[in-house]
């Protein structure tokens, strides 16, 4: 049997993936009928503007792994890449740091993300992502490090700017703020980038050439056809009514 395609070769290899938005606190025949809906590859949940703790989060990741489908968490301040390790003993598979803008928050998420060598992550906990059949510590670990997924957002013309020097090894997203993005814009009407979509252009350009990917917060499949034409190939989005 030919082993299977993993959620991060398959953002990777370009392969057009929807993970829709949910609640901390939706219940698990809620979350079944969200995912009835469309085919989505991941659910996102948010603690940067929203209520979290952490039991709640590892109730959700639990519920999520029983119906299949993978949990991209974004934590809730830049300052907090640190914490990046213990957030993940909690269950997720994806981390996204939110307003990134310096190299500096990049190197930080990285060595908290990926075990050693790669990275730094501390060895511990019971509720990992993908931990059964994989409990001794070197093949989990091995494990972890090609298949976990990091994302760092984009929500400032300085992170655009300066796109490809955030993208570095081991990040496999540039995932889109356009609300923050948008206050930005707004702030300096004499930058060449008038609008979200000139942005984003600047971004695919900077990453021809590599595997990651742009991780768009587009919010309505309407919109999917469009930012596909641009290069997008990750999109997120709400449920759909």
């Amino acid at each position: 049997m030919p082993e299977q395609v993993s959620l991060k070769q398959r953002i990777h290899r370009g392969d057009i993936l929807v993970g829709v938005s949910v609640p901390l606190q939706i219940e698990r025949g809620r979350l079944e009928d969200v995912l009835s809906r469309d085919t989505y590859s991941f659910v996102t949940v948010d603690s940067q503007h929203s209520a979290y703790n952490e039991e709640r989060l590892v109730a959700f990741c639990a519920i999520a792994e029983e119906v299949g489908i993978p949990v991209q968490f974004r934590i809730k301040h830049p300052r907090q890449a640190y914490l990046i390790g213990n957030i993940l003993d909690l269950g997720s598979l994806s981390i996204e740091v939110p307003l990134v803008e310096t190299e500096a928050i990049v190197d930080e998420a990285l060595a908290a993300f990926y075990y050693p060598p790669r990275g730094k992550r501390s060895w511990g906990g019971t509720a990992w992502y993908g931990i059964t059949g994989r409990d001794r510590r070197g093949e989990y670990a091995a494990w972890w490090n090609s298949q976990g997924i990091l994302c760092v957002q984009i929500e400032t013309l300085t992170a655009v700017t300066h796109a490809c020097q955030l993208a570095k090894p081991g990040v496999d997203c540039l995932t889109w703020g356009p609300s923050d993005l948008s206050f930005d814009l707004e702030a300096h009407p004499e930058h060449p980038f008038k609008t979200v979509d000139d942005c984003l252009r600047h971004v695919l350009k900077q990453l021809e050439g590599t595997d990651i990917r742009v991780s768009f917060r587009n919010y309505s499949p309407d919109l999917r056809a469009k930012y596909m034409d641009m290069g997008v190939t990750v999109f997120m989005e709400r449920p759909q009514a």
